[in-house]
C-alpha cells in the first residue's frame, strides 16, 4: 500500500525543529529600528512586565568560574569572591514575614510547604546573642495591597506551623543606624538586636545596621525611636530608601531543607536597587534557577514592578552562538547556520533598539529567542554567527525585525494572514526544504480494530497479511509485542493508548500518513467542550455553544486560514494568527478541519448535500438496508478512500507548518542550502527588498 496523497474529498491533507519564533497572540506589526548597531543585548530571565512577560522568582543564586565581584555602575565594585563560591540575590520591597522560629525543623517543614504556593519563601538565618533565629518570607511583592492579600493566604498554607504568630506585611523603610568600617563591628550591634535586624552596606567599605523593614514611615519611627531608647550609643534615624543602593547581608538556609546550610544572600535596597554582577577572566557565570545554566557576560539585578529583575547584558556574537544553536540543529549545513545567524543577529538588534521588554530588548524563551547560555555553543554555530559578523537584512537603511519560523508547510505566509495587513518585506514564497523534516519519520497506519475502535500504528511495527476485508480494505498485524495504538500519528508519552496489539491481532487498514511533525500534523479530535474553554477570553464577542459546526470561511495567499465561523458566528481573533491559540494551540494556521461527525454525500447529477451522523440513519450493507447500531462507521469515497464517522460530533485538524510562517523557514533553508544555494541566497528569497549589509 502506497502513502496516500490526500484527496480534496475528505480532506486537504497538510503536509507539515520548534515551535515558532513568535507564540500566537505576540506578534505585532512591524517597524523600522534605528539602525545603530550594538555590541551587546540584554537578555531579561526573569522579570514582571504582567500580560506581556512574566517570569518570577524571590531570588537567584548565581557563582562564577573565576573570582568575581558585585558592583554599580556609578561607584564600581563593592564586593568580591571567589571563583566557585554561591551568592543568592534578591531586592527590598513589600513583602511578607511568614514566621520566625528557632527550631529548624518547624521553618524547613513551613518552607516545603510554600514552595509548592504561588507565594516562594526565602529563609534566613541569624546568629543572636541568644542564638540561631530562623526568619521566612515570601515575596516581593508589586503593591502593599498585594503583599497584605499574600499576607492572609500564607497565614492559611502555613497555619499549623505558626503557633500563634500571623504573617504580617513588611516593607522597605527602616531604623539606620551607625556608621562602621567593617562588617563585624555592624554585625556585634545587629546580633544584640536580633530579629528584623541586618547588616547593611551603605557604599563600599561603610556598614550599618537597618532594623525593621517596615510597611511605612509612621512603623519605621517607632521602631526608630524605641531602638533610640535600647541603644543610645548608636545614633538612630528613619531610612526610607533615600539612598540609591544599598546591599542588606544576609544569610540564607533556603537551598537545603534537610540541614541548614548558610549561604551569602544580597538583598539589593534603596530608591534604585540596581547592581551588576562581573567575573574577573570573562569566564561563565552560572544561574541556578535557570536549570543550572551558565552565561557569558554580566548580570543585572534590580527591581522592577516592585520585584525582581535579572537581566544578562551579553555581546551580541556572543549571544547568537547560544540562540542559533538552540534555534537550528548544529549539524546542519553551514549555509542554512549562516541564514539563520543572520535573521537571528537582525532580530536581536531591531527588538534591542526597541527596548521592547523595557528594561531589556530580549527575553531567554521562545517570546523572543531561545536562549540557553554557553552550553549550546558548538564549532558550527560559532563558525557560522563568526563568518557573518555584523551582517543584518537592511531595508531603507534601517534593520528589519527578521522573523522566522520552524516550517511553513511548503509555502510562507502573508503578511495579511498574520497581522492582516501588508509590509513589502514579506510575501507568500515557495518553501520546498520543508518537507525534508519529515524525511527521516515513519509512516503511520491509520486502522480499524476488531473492538471498531480507530487508531494509528507505526509502519516499523507492522506486516501485511495478504488478506482483505469484503470492501477491499487490506489488513495487517504486528510483529512486536505491545505495539501501541495511538490516537495521533506520533508518539505521546503523557497519553495513554488506545490498545495494544501483540503477534497475531488483524486490523484494518484504513490509510497511510506521515507521521506529526513540524511539516506535517494532525491535531485532535477536539469536543466542543474543548474548543470553547480554549476561545474563552480570545475572541472579541463570546462563541454560544454547543459549537455544532466549525468551518473554514476565508484564506489568505497562501492558503492559510484567516477567518473561522462556529455555529455561523465569525471566531473575532484579534488578527488571523491568533486562530492558532484560540483553536487550542495548532502548530500553524495552514490548516482544514474534520468534523468526524458530517459527512457530504454526491448524487449521480453532481449535487453535493451534507448531513450530519444521527442515530435513527439508515446503512446500506451486503445484506441490505439496515439501522445504524453506533459506534464507528466506516465509508469510502468513489477513490477507495476510507474515513471514520461517529456521533461524537468532534473536530479533528489536519494541517502544515509550524509558527507563523513570515519571513526564514528555518527547515526551508536547510532544504536550499541542501541544494547548494549560499546564505545570501536564501535570506533574499525569503526576505523581500531588502539588502544584507556590514553595519
Amino acid at each position: 500500500m502506497t502513502k496516500k496523497s490526500y484527496s480534496k474529498n475528505w480532506l486537504l491533507w497538510g503536509k507539515g525543529i520548534m515551535a515558532g519564533l513568535l507564540l500566537a497572540g505576540s506578534l505585532q506589526v512591524p517597524a523600522l529600528a534605528d539602525s545603530a548597531l550594538r555590541d551587546e543585548v540584554r537578555v531579561a530571565m526573569y522579570l514582571d512586565l504582567g500580560s506581556t512577560y512574566k517570569s518570577t522568582a524571590p531570588a537567584v543564586t548565581l557563582q562564577a568560574g573565576s573570582p568575581w565581584r558585585v558592583g554599580t555602575e556609578a561607584v564600581g565594585t563593592w564586593l568580591q569572591f571567589e571563583s566557585g563560591q554561591s551568592v543568592r540575590f534578591s531586592v527590598d520591597g513589600y513583602k511578607v514575614k511568614a514566621l520566625e522560629s528557632a527550631d529548624w525543623n518547624t521553618v524547613a517543614a513551613a518552607v516545603k510547604v510554600l514552595q509548592g504556593t504561588a507565594d516562594k519563601p526565602v529563609a534566613f538565618v541569624q546568629n543572636n546573642l541568644a542564638g540561631k533565629l530562623y526568619e521566612v518570607y515570601t515575596g516581593p511583592y508589586a503593591t502593599a495591597s498585594e503583599a497584605q492579600t499574600a499576607a492572609t493566604r500564607v497565614a492559611t498554607s502555613i497555619a499549623s506551623y505558626l503557633k500563634g504568630q500571623s504573617p504580617a506585611v513588611q516593607g522597605s523603610f527602616y531604623a539606620a543606624g551607625g556608621a562602621f568600617a567593617t562588617e563585624g563591628e555592624a554585625e556585634a550591634v545587629r546580633s544584640s538586636i536580633g530579629s528584623n535586624a541586618a547588616v547593611a552596606m551603605t557604599a563600599p567599605g561603610q556598614y550599618a545596621v537597618w532594623v525593621g523593614g517596615a510597611a511605612n514611615e509612621v512603623e519605621a519611627s517607632t521602631v526608630q525611636a524605641a531602638l533610640s531608647q535600647s541603644y543610645p550609643q548608636v545614633s538612630w534615624q528613619v531610612e526610607s530608601g533615600l539612598a540609591p543602593t544599598v546591599l542588606l547581608l544576609r544569610q540564607d538556609v533556603t537551598l537545603n531543607l534537610d540541614s541548614p546550610s548558610p549561604v551569602k544572600h544580597i538583598q539589593v535596597a534603596g530608591s534604585d536597587p540596581r547592581v551588576t554582577i562581573q567575573d574577573s577572566d570573562d569566564s561563565l557565570i552560572q544561574v541556578s534557577e535557570r536549570n543550572g545554566r551558565s552565561y557569558r557576560g554580566s548580570f543585572e539585578v534590580s527591581r522592577y514592578n516592585g520585584v525582581l529583575a535579572l537581566v544578562n547584558q551579553v555581546p551580541m556574537d556572543q549571544y547568537l552562538y547560544s540562540v542559533v544553536a538552540a534555534e537550528v540543529p548544529s549539524s546542519w549545513p553551514q549555509e542554512s547556520l549562516k541564514a539563520q545567524a543572520v535573521a537571528a543577529r537582525s532580530y536581536a538588534l531591531y527588538n534591542a533598539n526597541l527596548n521592547k521588554f523595557k528594561i531589556a530588548g530580549l527575553v531567554d524563551t521562545t517570546l523572543s529567542q531561545v536562549y540557553n547560555g554557553a552550553e549550546k555553543e558548538v564549532a558550527s554555530v560559532i563558525s557560522a554567527v563568526d563568518s557573518t559578523s555584523g551582517e543584518v537584512l537592511m531595508a531603507n537603511g534601517q534593520v528589519i525585525e527578521g522573523l522566522f519560523s520552524s516550517n511553513s508547510g511548503g509555502i510562507t505566509a502573508d503578511p495579511t494572514e498574520i497581522w492582516g495587513n501588508e509590509t513589502p518585506i514579506y510575501t507568500a514564497v515557495t518553501s520546498s526544504g520543508d518537507q525534508s523534516a519529515e524525511s527521516a519519520l515513519f509512516d503511520w497506519y491509520y486502522v480499524l480494530l476488531n473492538n471498531g475502535q480507530t487508531g494509528y500504528v507505526r509502519e516499523d511495527n507492522t506486516a501485511m497479511t495478504g488478506t482483505t476485508t469484503a470492501a477491499g480494505l487490506n489488513k495487517l498485524t504486528v510483529t512486536t509485542s505491545s505495539v501501541m495504538v495511538r490516537k495521533l500519528p506520533m508518539i505521546q508519552s503523557n497519553v495513554d493508548p488506545v490498545a495494544k496489539l501483540n503477534p497475531g491481532d488483524q486490523a484494518v487498514i484504513l490509510d497511510k500518513v506521515s507521521e506529526s511533525s513540524s511539516y506535517a500534523w494532525i491535531r485532535g479530535p477536539y469536543s466542543s467542550e474543548e474548543l470553547l474553554a480554549a476561545l474563552k477570553g480570545k475572541t472579541t464577542t463570546e462563541v454560544s455553544g454547543p459549537i455544532q459546526s466549525l468551518e473554514i470561511t476565508q484564506r489568505g495567499p497562501s492558503g492559510r486560514v484567516i477567518q473561522v465561523k462556529a455555529n455561523g458566528q465569525i471566531i473575532d481573533v484579534k488578527y488571523p494568527d491568533a486562530l492558532r491559540s484560540a483553536l487550542n494551540g495548532l502548530p500553524s494556521t495552514l490548516f482544514d478541519i474534520v468534523p468526524t461527525g458530517r459527512y457530504t454525500v454526491q448524487s449521480a447529477g453532481g449535487a453535493a448535500q451534507s448531513a450530519t451522523v444521527s442515530s435513527d440513519m439508515k446503512i446500506q450493507t451486503a445484506s441490505g438496508l439496515q439501522a445504524w447500531s453506533g459506534g464507528n462507521l466506516v465509508v469510502m469515497n468513489e477513490s477507495q478512500e476510507a474515513r471514520v464517522l461517529n456521533q461524537t460530533q468532534k473536530f479533528l485538524f489536519i494541517g502544515q507548518g509550524n509558527g507563523h510562517g513570515l519571513g526564514l523557514s528555518q527547515w526551508g533553508a536547510k532544504g536550499m542550502a541542501d541544494q547548494g544555494y549560499d546564505y545570501r541566497q536564501i535570506l533574499q528569497h525569503y526576505y523581500q527588498n531588502v539588502t544584507i549589509d556590514k553595519r
